[in-house]
């Protein structure tokens, strides 16, 4: 028998840029920096975030900068929770790492870490009218990702559960509906704990993964970040593979007939 190839399988292509990787990483929170650089080169991602309050041009992120030479640089607005403040950290980004690529991230609330929706929309508007590659971090709201999307976001990347938290997919349902439905890449960020969280969002149809805590906090974050390497890569073949339906009775996979004794 021979096996065929999902023709399906178009790359990952954001604002013209191929992705190689579908598994984006983050570079807070190692244990050392030479941890930090081994897990990035350990994960294959070609796409590192990092708040732009740690990248600095001068000191530890200045080095992190130096040590990830040849990585595509995402600067993050974490922290920021007016569409003001996160547009000047765009900016700001902008002039240090020489990028126009941000993620946006305005936060509504401070024990959950959820967007605010109305802030996250105006400083991504405004921050593509001014030339951003945009990639808003956002709640698992299908109506949110469409219009962020509308007003000419890149990609959008919905939370998996809270940050941080690592609780996997909370919510594979709508998820899977944004999947199916968005123009645009969706990039599955925030909660995922471990290889099967993101091999989930995978199969759900994520274009990629961005994760951070779950390998910088991992006991061997190295390994870890290898794991999720296989993990995204595993997910987006199960996904193009296509699972078989789920029965409420079993279903032999061997032929009844000619069973010895009948």
């Amino acid at each position: 028998m021979t096996a065929t190839t999902n023709t399906a399988d178009a790359p990952l292509v954001i604002a013209g840029i191929r992705l190689a990787s579908r598994l984006f990483i983050g570079t807070a929170g190692y244990p050392t920096q030479s941890i930090m650089v081994d897990a990035v080169e350990a994960s294959g991602a070609e796409v590192v975030t990092a708040s732009i309050r740690r990248v600095s041009l001068a000191g530890h992120g200045s080095d992190t900068v130096k040590r990830l030479k040849g990585f595509r640089f995402l600067p993050n607005t974490a922290g920021c929770e007016t569409a003001r403040d996160a547009i000047m950290t765009a900016e700001l980004a902008r002039e240090a790492l020489d990028t126009t690529w941000i993620k946006v991230e305005v936060i509504g609330d401070r024990e959950t870490l959820y967007p605010d929706v109305a802030e996250l929309i105006a400083a991504c508007r405004h921050l593509v009218d001014d030339g951003f590659t945009v990639l808003p971090y956002c709640n698992d709201d299908p109506v949110t990702c469409q219009r962020l999307e509308d007003i000419g976001c890149a990609a959008v990347m919905p939370m998996g559960s809270l940050i941080g938290s690592g609780m996997g997919i909370a919510n594979p349902a709508n998820l899977e509906l944004i999947c199916r439905r968005a123009g645009v890449p969706v990039i599955v960020d925030a909660g995922i704990g471990t290889a099967s969280d993101a091999v989930i969002a995978m199969e759900l149809g994520a274009a990629g993964c961005l994760l951070n805590t779950a390998v910088a906090k991992a006991d061997d974050p190295v390994r870890m970040a290898r794991a999720m390497r296989h993990a995204v890569e595993a997910g987006r073949e199960a996904h193009l593979a296509g699972r078989i339906p789920r029965r409420g009775r079993a279903e032999p996979s061997s032929p009844q007939l000619g069973l010895v004794g009948s």
